[in-house]
């Protein structure tokens, strides 16, 4: 299948948020990739439950929510009620990973786990097969507008390995500094899904550069 891109609602315009949620709309991306952050798991405060609320009345694409908190499991059935399609835990976060992903499933969401740049692969054997998107973060989790971790490429190949050799039907997502100078070496490795933020917000041609994204990822 061709490349999925997500835009990062992070990057967006906070005093023109239903603009840039519309423009996605009518943009050729597939997802609306939502960080919700605490200022305890990463250095920073985003924003919460009333801003996706607000989010959700008017993406008609599918909403990918990743949770950068501590103890996510307390707000699993709250992010369920707000509309997300799929919900990312941080495996750092997660003291009984399998239960969260079961909790997860059962209020209807497709289960995503996060890893930090440090986090080996290797810590997923157990659970691949009932992680329905591994997000690889490509920077260090917590800002907008960081550089690309380079050894990105190799950690996406040893995962692709490692759920073809599952069997598992796991997507591969990229978060963190995604542009159109990496898109293709990422699809290359084994990415399925891309998310964008500042490259896609604070170009001046938004929905050119969506396009373009998926064009060269195709």
């Amino acid at each position: 299948m061709s490349t999925l891109i997500a835009p990062s609602i992070l990057a967006a315009d906070f005093a023109n948020l239903q603009r840039d949620v519309e423009m996605v709309n009518n943009s050729a991306a597939d997802w609306f990739h939502i960080d919700i952050m605490d200022g305890v798991f990463v250095p920073n405060i985003s924003f919460g439950m009333p801003v996706l609320r607000d989010i959700a009345k008017h993406a008609n694409k599918t909403i990918d929510t990743h949770l950068m908190i501590v103890d996510p499991d307390r707000y699993v059935k709250t992010f369920a009620d707000l509309g997300c399609d799929i919900l990312t835990v941080h495996y750092e976060a997660c003291t009984h990973l399998h239960r969260t992903l079961q909790n997860i499933k059962s209020h209807g969401m497709k289960a995503g786990v996060a890893l930090n740049p440090h986090t080996s692969l290797d810590l997923l054997k157990d659970t691949i097969q009932d992680i329905d998107l591994v997000c690889v973060m490509s920077v260090n989790p917590g800002f907008g507008g960081q550089s690309f971790i380079e050894n990105t490429y190799d950690k996406v190949r040893e995962l692709k390995a490692l759920i073809e050799n599952k069997g598992a039907s796991t997507l591969i997502e990229i978060d963190g500094g995604v542009t159109d100078k990496n898109a293709v070496q990422l699809k290359e490795a084994g990415a399925d899904v891309l998310v964008a933020g500042s490259f896609v917000f604070k170009s001046e041609d938004q929905i050119a550069t969506i396009q373009n994204l998926k064009e060269i990822t195709e």
